[in-house]
């Protein structure tokens, strides 16, 4: 294999003779092979070449298990927190070069706008997963998922799920219309997992990602082994895999299920493939409302935005049958007012060419199927004047026959949208539904019961709905825009699969597993103190420990407290919470949950802080929460409370002087029964 330093940057003056280089195993390499040899990729807009790609003489195999050695290695001596922290260095570091990735990107027919969806939106779901990875998870190996499951009466034998990292490498097939955002949303997840990535983005735009991996290349910041880039084809990749592998794959549906039936057994398979997404205006959203106009503003948007070249686009505008005509004059005059076509570095463009000329004569072929099915062009024309470039003017059809196969199965990846007609909220969910699973359906209305009834029917065929009002328009992050935060897939043609939804496309690169055992050997495997194990009591109270001190099992177990009816009272009339149960003791024993008049479940919680706090200045600098609180055992006057703490968890943050330490709180009363169970949140400083 031979590896290069450097290389010319795509659109250099020998960008026709220039490899796009990979890559591999922590170097960059290209193939010693001729550039007469390689694949020509284009500008979209003057059809001069960009770069030329070839993977000739690539060591696939080599590249695979140098992410499942080197790369599993090290990432795995970092704990979810310190990857999450890398996270945020990267999108540091591409945010301080991303206007070189804007300039590479307007050569894919980009604009400045389509830009920043792109590159900029990648950056942000690095952003996004290192709060998350900081904020959800532990700064540790393991996740543990769930309660834990009793599996005997004494408390000897327990169960619960842990969540660690797959053994192989997470490899990523990505689409040519996101570059950028494409192979980042898939990145960001793995790499919090702790999964080393393959990235092997779409010919026609590779270099844009290849850049992108040049810059955190250049960072210095990558842990060994964590992140290659094949450019170019892979045609023996699925040979290469092997259980523990993971392969995440955006294109075509055709394609997703050709792979996925060349997938190797245990090899999990992901996909986010095209779906002919829906868009529906409520019948109480007609012209002249604030939610027709936000309805034909989204639709132009997602017909224009990356030329319609989006997996979340709307490809069928469903409308009630006596606002069809408004909507298509509405389009029209919006499309002629605001779309300008044209090179996306010409002032005032504002919708680039498609891709490629391959990909514009695909989309006009689509779009004469869709003719040929039953629809009719209203807005545009597949006739406009020939020029150089990858051009294709924004088009809108209309269907007669909402039953027509044509409308629910064709999709031109490109400007283009279909309207359709409906009479009724039950013709409306059918209608989407027949587009066989969607990645996102929005749905235009300020009718909150026509929203319910059309959720209730559509919500089984989709991964994402929107609904879009007057309340929310102005705010809304728009029908074609996956959130970090929010499931990003969709049933049946979208793939089955999903990407992004937050810490859940964190998990999806981890193995769920159920572990069985002593409450002591729990603790060891988690990190996390469960009751039974050993608890220590060395004469130092734990609130006295700095996070370097403290330990897993540190406890302390309080003196008793008497409950009189003083108490109780003193409390309600101080609270102003006289509820019935602690103060009538006629209605408190008619309760059937109650022996008579009982105190308050906060005034335990509160004594049983202040039996267990140590009140000098110290290590413990704040107390921050209290989670899963349940009363079990009622108090009467005349009993008394105790209270036991155990240091349950400890999490260090990596960038500040202090950790979050969670104790495991138990009030018991004198007959040794449970009173309360919760869990309080301090943080303690680490020196």
């Amino acid at each position: 294999m031979t590896s290069v330093t450097t290389t010319e940057m795509p659109g250099s003056t020998d960008a026709g003779t220039t490899i796009l280089p990979s890559y591999l195993q922590d170097a960059w390499w290209t193939p010693d092979s001729p550039a007469g040899d390689a694949t020509a990729v284009r500008d979209a807009s003057t059809g001069q070449v960009v770069a030329r790609v070839s993977t000739e003489g690539l060591d696939l195999a080599g590249a695979l298990e140098h992410a499942r050695t080197v790369g599993q290695a090290s990432l795995g001596e970092l704990t979810f927190h310190q990857r999450a922290l890398l996270l945020k260095q990267f999108a540091l570091a591409l945010t301080e070069r991303k206007d070189e990735l804007y300039a590479l990107s307007a050569l894919t027919g980009a604009t400045k706008a389509d830009s920043w969806v792109d590159v900029d939106g990648g950056i942000g779901v690095l952003f996004a997963y290192s709060g998350k990875g900081r904020r959800e998870l532990p700064n540790a190996h393991v996740y543990v998922d769930g309660a834990v499951e009793p599996l005997s009466k004494d408390g000897s034998f327990l169960g619960r799920h842990i969540y660690t990292r797959l053994p192989g490498v997470a490899v990523q097939i990505n689409a040519f219309n996101f570059p950028a955002w494409g192979p980042l949303e898939k990145f960001a997840p793995a790499f919090l997992a702790g999964m080393p990535s393959l990235i092997k983005p779409a010919t026609p735009t590779g270099y844009v990602t290849e850049a992108m991996v040049r810059i955190l290349v250049e960072s210095g910041l990558l842990p060994a082994g964590s992140l290659q880039l094949v450019s170019g084809s892979v045609p023996t990749l699925f040979d290469e895999l092997r259980l523990g592998d993971v392969v995440g794959f955006t294109g075509s549906a055709s394609t997703a299920a050709s792979l996925r039936n060349r997938t190797p057994s245990g090899v999990r398979f992901t996909a986010e493939t095209d779906s002919i997404n829906a868009s529906v205006l409520g019948p109480d959203a007609v012209a002249g409302t604030p939610e027709f106009d936000a309805y034909v503003r989204q639709l132009v948007v997602e017909m224009t935005t990356k030329a319609g070249q989006k997996c979340t686009a709307i490809r069928r505008a469903i409308v009630p049958t006596g606002q069809a005509d408004a909507v298509v004059d509405a389009v029209r005059t919006r499309i002629e007012a605001k779309t300008v076509v044209g090179d996306p570095r010409d002032e005032g463009t504002t919708m680039g060419p498609l891709v490629s000329l391959e990909q514009r004569d695909e989309v006009l072929r689509q779009v004469q199927a869709l003719v040929e099915g039953g629809g009719r062009i209203v807005v545009g024309s597949v006739d406009a004047p020939a020029r150089d470039g990858a051009f294709f003017d924004p088009v809108l059809l209309r269907f007669d026959d909402a039953g027509a196969d044509a409308v629910h199965t064709v999709e031109a990846f490109g400007p283009v949208s279909s309207l359709i007609t409906y009479d009724t909220v039950a013709e409306a969910s059918d209608i989407v539904a027949r587009g066989g699973g969607s990645l996102v359906t929005s749905i235009a209305t300020h009718d909150s019961a026509f929203a319910a009834a059309i959720m209730a029917g559509v919500a089984a065929w989709n991964g994402r709905v929107l609904f879009l009002d007057r309340d929310d328009a102005r705010s809304s992050t728009g029908h074609g825009s996956p959130m970090p935060g929010l499931v990003h897939g969709g049933p049946g043609r979208a793939g089955g699969g999903e990407e992004l939804g937050g810490i859940r496309a964190v998990l999806h690169h981890m193995q769920r597993t159920a572990v069985q055992g002593s409450p002591e050997m729990l603790t060891a495997i988690t990190g996390v103190w469960h009751a039974g194990a050993a608890a220590i009591d060395d004469g130092t109270h734990p609130f006295r420990k700095s996070l370097a001190q403290l330990r897993i099992g540190d406890r302390i177990a309080s003196a008793s407290r008497e409950v009189t009816l003083d108490d109780i009272e003193t409390f309600a009339h101080f609270t102003g919470d006289t509820f019935y149960a602690h103060m009538d003791e006629e209605a408190a024993a008619a309760n059937p949950f109650f022996p008579g008049r009982v105190a308050h479940g906060y005034l335990l919680v509160s004594w049983a802080a202040g039996l267990f706090v140590d009140p000098e200045p110290g290590p413990v600098l704040a107390n921050y929460g209290l989670e899963n609180l349940r009363f079990i055992t009622p108090v009467s006057p005349g009993d008394s409370i105790r209270v036991e703490l155990t240091a349950k968890q400890i999490t260090p943050r990596e960038t500040d002087e202090y950790g979050e330490v969670r104790w495991d709180a138990v009030i018991r009363n004198q007959n040794d029964e449970t009173v309360a169970t919760y869990d309080v949140l301090t943080l303690v400083a680490k020196e």
